[in-house]
């Protein structure tokens, strides 16, 4: 096995990345099946899909804000980091332009993708903050909690959080509270890499076809994110005109 504090790279977090794609595939896929009226489930207002969507963004970001550190505490490949934010901004287009085709009154203005981008830069900034990162991510969280003001209800300031009211829109990740959560992420990174080489958290790995799977899922995240839609739609799409 590679050393894992040489090349940044950790199997769990591979295998947690994996895993909240596979949530992310049953949320997706229950939300189209309710879009075709295939089952009947209100995901804007049941607690238990809402709870089910806080978990899947909740692991996703802090995953965000680890792989983050990971990539950067001892040196950011600028080249790389630059190559994927483009590649995040150019899917987030693609996906606002494609929402307003689908659902022009709820077009996805600031997703999670759009998210990630913003995280991403503003990340950078916070790497070396240590602990400070832990409560200032905690404070954040809260804050979105406590206060909201009609100045955020403002088109141009809805990516930021902090509204009255929650606009119409597919997919909604504002930067507070998430970025909160980013910011708990990348003390959890820290944390990682002062793990004892031969600790739990470095060394684990598995040959577990599941593990394996979640792994390689992992590794194509981005491109699994912005394929599976199209794909559920579609076949639930071909279904609906053979049954119909």
């Amino acid at each position: 096995m590679k050393n894992n504090n040489q090349h940044n790279h950790y199997a769990i977090i591979d295998v947690s990345r994996g895993f909240a794609i596979l949530l992310m595939f049953i949320y997706h896929f229950s939300f189209d099946l309710n879009y075709y009226g295939f089952i009947q489930q209100d995901f804007y207002h049941d607690a238990f899909w809402l709870n089910f969507r806080l978990l899947i963004v909740s692991l996703f970001l802090t995953i965000v804000g680890i792989s983050l550190y990971l990539a950067s505490y001892r040196g950011l490949r600028k080249k790389r980091f630059q190559q994927r934010l483009l590649l995040l901004i150019f899917y987030s287009a693609l996906i606002s332009i494609s929402s307003w085709v689908m659902y022009p009154k709820a077009m996805i203005f600031f997703g999670i993708l759009h998210f990630i981008a913003v995280a991403s830069v503003l990340g950078l900034l916070f790497i070396r903050l240590g602990i400070i990162n832990l409560f200032l991510g905690i404070t954040l969280i809260v804050v979105a909690q406590l206060i909201q003001h009609p100045f955020f209800d403002q088109a141009f300031l809805q990516w930021f959080g902090l509204m009255t009211k929650l606009p119409i829109t597919v997919d909604y990740v504002p930067l507070l509270p998430w970025f909160g959560v980013v910011l708990i992420g990348i003390y959890l990174g820290q944390l990682l890499t002062q793990c004892h080489p031969e600790s739990f958290f470095t060394r684990w790995k598995s040959n577990h076809p599941a593990s394996k799977l979640l792994i390689l899922g992992s590794r194509f995240s981005l491109h699994i994110y912005m394929l599976h839609q199209p794909l559920f739609l579609g076949i639930l799409y071909i279904i609906s005109q053979i049954i119909s």
